[in-house]
């Protein structure tokens, strides 16, 4: 099993022989669970610091942001375009949020959208409870291979199987780089009051934690708790609280009925912070075709108003 936390392709079983294993939690999958929440504790030891806690706040933003335009509206949906470079810088960002490669996470989304609630989706609330539904499907071995066949498009790429491959390798370089900016800020910047340890506690530990819960309750939450405007087959919501969290993608029942869309909250009071940072990296060019939501999604809003005013 070492192995395979090095090599996430390296099943000697057989794909086919996990996929068909039963959905329960696998005690070698939450190893990595249980290391980085247990890390937080450490905090005890390396104390509170004004500079940990912002680097940990603003590290949350940026792999949130991460996860939530690149991970998911690009490499799972498509929403927009970038050049090649582009995209394997994206695939790097995405990775140190520490939830697995761009290839398998886009591989479980697309299935999840393909089967949304019903019995074969990998973390529905309806059929398998909240808390399976938030983390504990992740932990299950059923769940741990990327299924290429749903990403044929991004396996095109050997430098994004390679980080999908190598899914740690990211991680552990940020975890790196991290307790070697606290050591040289606590040796050439003392008056910022932190050190190699309390840097790496803070934005290693601490933040990914909180972006890991926040990006799951999407998964869990998101299908229980808001509003629903589309009468979509799921049990997709809308969930302000949510979509302030993951920088827009609380508005999950919009994007249920319309994934294609770069913007997530359809309507202008409807805070989607991930689509404003991409529309103005569109106008840099390095991202380009932003797609926009039809004018026919738009129409089914204005038919459930009064008169049916648009």
């Amino acid at each position: 099993m070492f192995r395979q936390w090095i090599d996430a392709d390296f099943h000697p079983e057989g794909e086919a022989t996990i996929r068909a294993m039963d959905d329960k939690v696998d005690l070698s999958r939450t190893v990595p669970f249980i290391v980085i929440h247990s890390g937080c504790l450490a905090v005890l030891w390396v104390g509170f610091g004004w500079f940990a806690f912002t680097a940990a706040v603003v590290l949350y933003i940026i792999r949130m942001f991460a996860i939530t335009a690149f991970y998911h509206r690009y490499f799972s949906h498509r929403t927009f375009r970038t050049s090649r470079f582009g995209q394997f810088l994206f695939a790097v960002l995405g990775n140190s949020a520490m939830q697995r490669g761009p290839l398998w996470w886009a591989s479980v989304h697309r299935h999840h959208h393909h089967h949304s609630d019903e019995e074969v989706d990998a973390h529905s609330p309806r059929w398998n409870g909240f808390w399976w539904s938030h983390i504990g499907w992740i932990t299950s071995r059923r769940n741990f291979p990327t299924d290429y066949s749903r990403v044929k498009d991004l396996a095109a790429f050997p430098e994004l199987k390679f980080l999908n491959r190598h899914d740690q390798l990211v991680p552990i370089l940020y975890g790196v780089f991290l307790w070697l900016t606290g050591a040289a800020l606590e040796k050439w910047a003392p008056g910022l009051g932190t050190n190699g340890p309390q840097l790496f506690v803070w934005g290693f530990f601490i933040s990914t934690v909180v972006l890991m819960h926040a990006t799951f309750c999407i998964n869990s939450l998101a299908h229980v708790m808001g509003k629903k405007r589309f009468a979509t087959e799921d049990d997709s919501r809308n969930n302000l609280f949510l979509a302030l969290i993951t920088l827009g993608e609380g508005w999950h029942n919009n994007h249920h009925r319309y994934a294609f869309s770069a913007r997530q909250g359809f309507m202008w009071w409807e805070i989607d912070i991930s689509y404003y940072i991409l529309k103005v990296m569109s106008w840099t060019g390095l991202i380009w075709d932003l797609r926009p939501v039809p004018q026919a999604v738009y129409a089914e809003i204005g038919s459930q108003r009064p008169g049916g005013a648009a």
